[in-house]
């Protein structure tokens, strides 16, 4: 038998090997997550859609968290843990949820930042703790190797536990307080919004969103809400009565997400389209009082971003787009 301090000095060794074969791991994960997803664009996508899939505005015209059914909140943590691996294409684990870069790594969201939930079976493993806030517009991602003397006590049936918050600073970061693709809809001011939903036409309530919602990136989702229509991005489209057509004959374009479109909105030095988004402006062509104002050539003529005093005129089409 080891003397007294070889023994205690031996222990500490094997913890200390431990803890380190533990963050290699942990560090290993944290790389391959940020290999696949560098600016957090996908993972915040990824949020986006499912809260925007738990919404089912197309169907139930619904914008707000609040408005959610107690089940429906609580089915948010599997929807976002299914969409994340159909996104990053995770291995499932063997006794969590996926398999990244050979680690078991369990899955937790919460709407409430610090409130993931974590279960008896998850100790000793890495959770991937993510966090999604719609009234913020910000959400979070991080891993954290969860260790019982690290949680509170609960009192829950199914004996969950959170992380204390002292704790918090153990988590190892991929993207803090980042910011989440807008719902618009949400973070209207009351009368715009009512204007833009009163139209018993879905196509007039996509032409006020794009009317009265200039120089915003605008998702899909939002489009989906408004029209409550299962072709809801065909009200878009450059065609009779649809948005893009009603709407530069006063003036306004609508790019989408396309590579060409994209180069006007920044040529003009307006909101540039993500995956996913449009956005609207007024343009006028341009003239000696718009002095040095970024400008773009469309249809053989130059254009602004149109100011308070220019008149209405009728924009020209945008180029045809090719996907980007």
């Amino acid at each position: 038998m080891l003397p007294f301090d070889e023994d205690v000095r031996a222990a500490a060794q094997i913890a200390t090997q431990a803890a380190a074969a533990e963050d290699r791991e942990l560090e290993a994960v944290h790389a391959h997550i940020l290999a696949l997803d560098p600016d957090g664009r996908r993972f915040a996508a990824v949020l986006r859609d499912t809260i925007d899939q738990l919404l089912n505005g197309e169907v139930t015209g619904r914008y707000d968290w609040k408005t959610l059914f107690k089940t429906e909140k609580t089915h948010a943590g599997t929807l976002v843990e299914i969409n994340l691996q159909r996104e990053f294409a995770f291995d499932d684990g063997v006794n969590m949820d996926y398999q990244i870069s050979g680690t078991d790594v369990d899955c937790k969201y919460s709407q409430q930042f610090g409130g993931w939930m974590i279960p008896p079976e998850a100790m000793g493993h890495l959770c991937l703790l993510v966090w999604a806030d719609d009234y913020q517009t910000r959400w979070s991602a991080g891993l954290l190797r969860i260790r019982r003397e690290w949680l509170n006590g609960g009192n829950n049936r199914d004996l969950k536990l959170t992380i204390k918050a002292e704790h918090r600073d153990k988590i190892l970061w991929l993207w803090r307080d980042a910011r989440l693709p807008e719902n618009v809809l949400l973070h209207l001011d009351p009368r715009t919004r009512e204007a833009i939903l009163s139209p018993s036409s879905g196509q007039k309530r996509v032409n006020e969103l794009f009317e009265r919602v200039q120089m915003r990136r605008i998702g899909r989702g939002v489009v989906r809400t408004v029209a409550q229509q299962h072709d809801y991005m065909a009200r878009v489209r450059e065609a009779k009565g649809r948005a893009r057509t009603v709407l530069r004959e006063r003036g306004i374009l609508i790019p989408g997400h396309y590579r060409k479109h994209q180069a006007v909105a920044r040529a003009l030095g307006a909101p540039v389209p993500q995956p996913g988004e449009l956005v609207s402006f007024r343009v006028a062509e341009a003239r000696a009082h718009h002095g040095g104002k970024p400008r773009v050539e469309l249809d053989g003529r130059e254009w602004v971003l149109a100011e308070s005093t220019d008149p209405e005129e009728t924009a020209p089409l945008l180029p045809k787009h090719t996907a980007g």
